[in-house]
């Protein structure tokens, strides 16, 4: 299994898996034109991706998917409020796939399972997906999870992403960052900063402090606010998790993505 951020901030999310068997998107909030041009910069044909498993229906997370899905054909995977608050949206009607929040199911060599998160959508999900074997030395069973968009972490998260291998959870803003924003009125920061709105910089570092004996490889800060958050921030929060933890930290800056990797 392989994996890359596409990019990841306020204004646009989306992820690829790769594995024998399939080729997948996370989100699709780019315009298809710009997926299309991330995904060959990783020597991956848009017409190649077999499905998008969408987190729910903010624009930053499916700003292509009208266009891709139009052109390409993809199967959409979603739970069904959030199909039925997109559907209006795309100018046809694609190949949904619908599922029910906290289900597992199957899709190719992907097992895949959802789980609720808090945020201020109709039933935003996040995804574990584990492919492999686990019988050879060549088709090792790997897992990788993709939280963002919560607002605070509830217990069962801790439990869905202990043992996975490479992890894409939220960091999107600095407290006091925020809090001295002059441009946003209260009422949204209060939305940012709710407990259906984002996770801070601390409080993501305290998810991941919280979690004993975890399995990450890798683990992705993402969604990071370009107005609320900076890299100097995160590093900062999480310097002394960084230093002591037996896994690599790696932050996803507005505008960047990450290599096509094994997970």
């Amino acid at each position: 299994m392989q994996f890359s951020i596409l990019g990841s901030s306020s204004s646009g999310n989306a992820g690829v898996l790769v594995t024998e068997n399939c080729k997948v998107l996370i989100d699709a909030g780019f315009s298809c034109k710009r997926i299309c041009g991330m995904l060959e910069e990783r020597h991956i044909k848009p017409e190649e991706i077999d499905a998008i498993f969408v987190t729910h229906e903010h624009s930053d997370h499916i700003a292509g998917i009208s266009t891709f899905s139009k052109k390409f054909g993809p199967k959409l995977f979603a739970n069904p409020l959030t199909a039925k608050a997109i559907q209006p949206k795309l100018k046809t009607k694609p190949n949904w796939m619908l599922f029910q929040t906290g289900s597992q199911f199957e899709f190719r060599d992907l097992t895949i399972e959802s789980f609720s998160i808090p945020h201020d959508a109709h039933d935003p999900v996040g995804y574990k997906f584990t492919s492999g074997r686990g019988d050879d030395l060549f088709s090792p069973i790997k897992r990788m999870a993709w939280v963002t968009d919560l607002g605070f972490a509830p217990q069962n998260i801790a439990q869905r992403i202990q043992d996975v291998d490479t992890l894409v959870v939220e960091s999107n803003y600095d407290t006091q960052m925020l809090q001295d924003d002059t441009r946003r009125p209260w009422a949204l920061k209060q939305r940012i900063s709710g407990r259906h709105g984002h996770l801070s910089n601390t409080a993501a570092k305290e998810l991941l402090a919280s979690i004993a004996q975890p399995r990450w490889n890798r683990v992705f800060l993402a969604h990071l606010s370009s107005d609320c958050n900076s890299a100097e921030a995160v590093d900062t929060t999480f310097a002394e998790l960084r230093q002591n933890a037996s896994f690599h930290i790696e932050t996803i800056q507005s505008g960047e993505g990450s290599a096509l990797a094994a997970v």
